[in-house]
């Protein structure tokens, strides 16, 4: 037979894609672990981001203080990306793990595991959340060869990994001082010239200040936002950030912020009354169908299987 099987498209080629289209923002849900990434997947987004954070808290049950290591992140990634190959996911990769050399590790470990892109900050390697205060930051320098590192580990390697420019700036400092708003402004437009992919302009004050990032940034280059209830940017719907000109947003916490309440009150329920909330019954079946029974039972008895036929 000389029948020609259509490759899929990779998941790096499909963010670009989608990334092509100035009238649309990608939007991600921020997932950290298989169900969370299943729950997104069903109910239709056409992308995911893995956060740090809740990679943090999930796999090592740590604040999100800078804990995770190369291989806590790239494992997560890894295994999000691969429930859905073609639903790109956009992944945390922190300061890249250390000098050059293991920043294009890291980029060429997550290319080949199909994560769709990555983000590379500029925060010491003693890092923190976004959010939270007292970020340090590297020189200007060193943030930059890890940027040219990144970009050149994508282009050696041919497979188009997005790459991300992240700066704390905004609501951080150096060792000699220097950070805010126009500090930001400027790294950001170096990371540019230096063709990363996309940029990332953490911390955002204010509805105006992120109308002027969008100003200030190079035109052409794709923007995120990142959208953290109770951080230091304040919430827009989607919609408006796309008006504003944001080509990507990002809701890291979402799932944890739903989850975390949720576990709690059915614990507590649990420790006073001796049983599990009554509206906890839908059961183990409806539980498995979250994470793809029906489709793992199909696969089974297309091959001839029956081990699973009755359950």
């Amino acid at each position: 037979m000389n029948g020609h099987i259509e490759q899929p498209v990779s998941g790096p080629r499909r963010l670009r894609q989608m990334l092509s289209d100035p009238s649309k923002t990608v939007v991600a849900p921020g997932v950290y672990d298989g169900i969370t990434a299943r729950l997104a997947l069903n109910a239709g987004f056409e992308c995911l981001y893995m956060t740090g954070a809740g990679t943090s808290m999930s796999r090592l049950g740590m604040a999100d203080l800078g804990l995770t290591t190369f291989t806590d992140m790239h494992q997560n990634a890894a295994m999000i990306a691969s429930i859905n190959p073609a639903v790109p996911v956009i992944a945390d990769a922190d300061t890249g793990y250390g000098g050059p050399i293991n920043v294009a590790n890291t980029v060429r470990a997550y290319a080949r595991s199909g994560v769709a892109g990555l983000h590379i900050e500029d925060q010491v390697q003693e890092k923190r959340c976004g959010h939270l205060s007292g970020k340090l930051l590297v020189p200007r320098e060193v943030y930059y060869n890890r940027l040219r590192s990144a970009c050149k580990a994508r282009d050696d390697g041919g497979h188009g990994i997005v790459i991300i420019a992240r700066t704390d700036a905004r609501a951080g400092k150096d060792a000699q001082g220097n950070g805010g708003f126009d500090e930001a402004v400027e790294r950001m437009r170096m990371a540019a010239k230096i063709g990363v992919d996309a940029l990332f302009f953490e911390a955002i004050q204010s509805q105006d200040e992120a109308k002027k990032v969008i100003e200030c940034l190079p035109n052409g280059v794709p923007v995120l936002l990142n959208m953290v209830p109770g951080g230091r940017t304040p919430i827009v719907t989607n919609d408006e950030a796309n008006n504003l000109g944001f080509r990507i947003v990002i809701w890291p916490t979402v799932g944890l912020e739903a989850v975390v309440p949720a576990v709690q009150s059915a614990l507590q329920t649990l420790k006073k009354t001796g049983k599990s909330p009554e509206h906890q019954n839908i059961g183990p079946g409806a539980l498995f169908e979250v994470c793809g029974l029906k489709e793992l039972m199909a696969f089974d008895e297309s091959v001839g299987g029956s081990a699973y036929s009755d359950l």
